[in-house]
């Protein structure tokens, strides 16, 4: 080994002693860091996209909502799958009207006219919205019990989830 990887073999010696994670907590949390990127990257990521864009949301995200324990690992990762779904779905939407006001309707670059077309023929917009709405439902309902699980291990005494019935219909 030369002169200069031993210095810097020595250096990294110097500088791992510095970091880390400290507590048995942060210890039990990291521990999954490489398995789960891993794995998250093979179910979410599609060809052609940014798993280093992947890997640092998952990264952010954990570190802002401390999941604990396997359940809560579970409820983050969901989290992560679907806001990255929304970001793809949000990507694909500008996409999808570049190319219905410049493929279907040429020079004429009016989103009224391509929407009204699209709406009356095939409904992809609508259909685009629902799917970013169940998106969102997911990103929220694993949110909500992620909070619910962690202020109950705090000894919080959190709300039960509520479900509402509505009925529209007309008397």
């Amino acid at each position: 080994m030369n002169e200069l990887s031993q210095k810097q073999l020595e250096a990294n010696r110097q500088n791992a002693k510095l970091g880390g994670v400290k507590t048995e907590k942060g210890k039990s949390v990291s521990r999954y860091n490489a398995i789960k990127h891993g794995i998250l990257s093979q179910e979410v990521l599609l060809e052609g996209e940014n798993e280093t864009s992947l890997v640092e949301l998952g990264k952010n995200l954990r570190a802002e909502l401390k999941p604990e324990t396997e359940l809560d690992l579970l409820l983050v990762d969901r989290i992560i799958a679907n806001t990255w779904r929304l970001k793809r779905a949000l990507r694909g939407e500008k996409e999808m009207i570049k190319h219905d006001i410049e493929s279907v309707f040429g020079s004429d670059k009016n989103f009224g006219v391509a929407l009204s077309y699209n709406l009356a023929n095939c409904d992809s917009y609508g259909k685009f919205t629902r799917y970013e709405t169940s998106l969102e439902r997911g990103i929220y309902k694993a949110l909500h019990e992620l909070q619910r699980i962690q202020a109950t291990r705090a000894g919080d005494k959190p709300l039960a989830p509520i479900a509402i019935d509505v009925d529209i219909s007309k008397d």
